[in-house]
């Protein structure tokens, strides 16, 4: 069975940005109020860090439930890691997500800087300096059959999108406007030369775009 690069449950604005410019340890997304895009997911009745009983069931349910089905990997940009760039001051710094990350696969983090690998609880994270399609055949490996998941942020989903590599995508888009940070698209309409499309509006506000290879 051939094995899926996709990306799920990617969030942005109706003007199509992700996260700010301006990315800091306080401010993860570059952003203040980051949360208004992801709201939709943590009403959900399978939000994995809901502690009280409750939440929405439906459309926004099944894809936050959906997220980790047969991903046995994932790639993700170094800004999605953490905040610092350039050589690494800091190899204490182990990640936004304290000791039990969320992705309970191998990870593989691009960046121009490498350094060792590390394990957190049933995470490895990996970090890499190759081409894309270096990079995928070598989550691919570690998938061990099952799909690998392409993490964000919009820099590493463009570079992947630029090489064609990118077979499925679920954008849900939140009705606030941003004006400026990094953006995916002026209009879901640049991807309509290699993908269908099928926009789906939930209850929640958001309207999902469900992309798949033509």
């Amino acid at each position: 069975m051939e094995q899926l690069l996709k990306v799920m449950n990617f969030n942005i604005s109706s003007d199509g940005i992700a996260a700010g410019e301006d990315q800091t340890l306080e401010r993860p997304f570059g952003f203040d109020h980051h949360e208004k895009l992801f709201a939709w997911a943590g009403a959900t009745a399978s939000w994995p860090m809901r502690t009280d009983p409750g939440g929405s069931r439906g459309l926004d349910d099944y894809f936050t439930r959906d997220y980790p089905r047969n991903i046995g990997a994932e790639i993700m940009g170094r800004n999605k890691f953490g905040p610092q760039r350039g050589p690494w001051q800091d190899h204490e710094w182990l990640g936004w997500w304290g000791e039990k990350p969320p992705f309970h696969t191998p990870v593989f983090v691009l960046t121009h800087h490498t350094r060792p690998s590390f394990t957190l609880s049933d995470t490895t994270f990996h970090f890499v300096d190759d081409d894309p399609a270096t990079v995928l055949a070598r989550a691919r490996e570690a998938a061990d059959g099952k799909d690998v998941r392409l993490g964000g942020g919009v820099t590493t989903i463009r570079e992947f999108l630029d090489a064609d590599l990118v077979d499925t995508l679920h954008i849900a888009v939140s009705p606030i406007e941003l004006g400026s940070g990094l953006r995916l698209w002026e209009s879901p309409d640049e991807l309509l030369d290699r993908f269908h499309l099928d926009v789906v509006p939930s209850p929640s506000g958001v309207t999902h775009h469900l992309f798949w290879r033509r």
